[in-house]
């Protein structure tokens, strides 16, 4: 897909992983819309980019927006829909493990309601993480919702061909969700990272170029794309 004069919807696209496969679709020539909660909030947009208010949980505004914006060639959704319990799972609690999975139904909002006003020839790609094929003690939720999120695109790939579905696996990545700052922030994503292969965070703009990749391959559906530093070898 040469992306130059397609129109892009992108979900949770004014921050962090979201923002930088905005500011890559806009660079090459992408109309995008760019879609979050709270516009209000958004980082620094390229010119021409337009941005929308909208909650993935929200079915009725789901289903309006994309009516609205119709039609489009590519869907991008890097939205969290919410929040995500951390911790050992047998000392969770379980109305945070369930509310982790608030990020599965807005990615399945965003495939059910945009699939119908997506061209034929078109592209979603999803984000998932790391932690779905490879977890430990704190990220069982996470985990849990990101395997759930690559089953559920390997299977609606079937069903919405010859549109494509993808999933974009990252590992830790520094993004403005990590609220430490200075000094802390180096020394957390230090820790983290120290025994991967590659030993440093991964950047926002790493990941949205496996975004892109995804999109333009045409040869390319069903399958998530690792962004993660060696995570499932170390």
């Amino acid at each position: 897909m040469d992306v130059s004069g397609k129109k892009a919807l992108v979900f949770g696209g004014t921050s962090g992983i979201g923002l930088a496969a905005t500011r890559q679709l806009a660079e090459r020539g992408t109309e995008v819309v760019a879609i979050s909660r709270d516009p209000s909030k958004a980082g620094e947009l390229p010119a021409g980019v337009t941005t929308r208010g909208c909650d993935v949980l929200d079915r009725d505004a789901m289903a309006a927006l994309f009516a609205e914006c119709a039609p489009f060639d590519i869907l991008v959704s890097a939205a969290t829909g919410g929040t995500r319990a951390i911790g050992p799972f047998l000392n969770m609690d379980m109305v945070g493990f369930q509310n982790s999975f608030d990020k599965l139904w807005g990615y399945a909002n965003v495939v059910r309601f945009g699939t119908e006003h997506l061209r034929d020839d078109g592209a979603i790609v999803l984000v998932s993480g790391s932690p779905a094929r490879r977890s430990d003690g704190a990220m069982i939720a996470v985990g849990a919702t990101g395997a759930a999120v690559e089953a559920f695109a390997r299977s609606v790939a079937l069903e919405i061909a010859p549109r494509r579905l993808n999933v974009v696996s990252p590992g830790i990545i520094d993004t403005p969700m990590n609220p430490l700052e200075g000094e802390a922030r180096d020394r957390h994503y230090a820790a983290a990272t120290k025994d991967r292969l590659i030993a440093r965070a991964g950047t926002a703009d790493e990941v949205a170029h496996a975004i892109l990749f995804t999109i333009e391959n045409d040869f390319v559906t069903g399958t998530t794309v690792d962004v993660d530093g060696g995570w499932l070898l170390a």
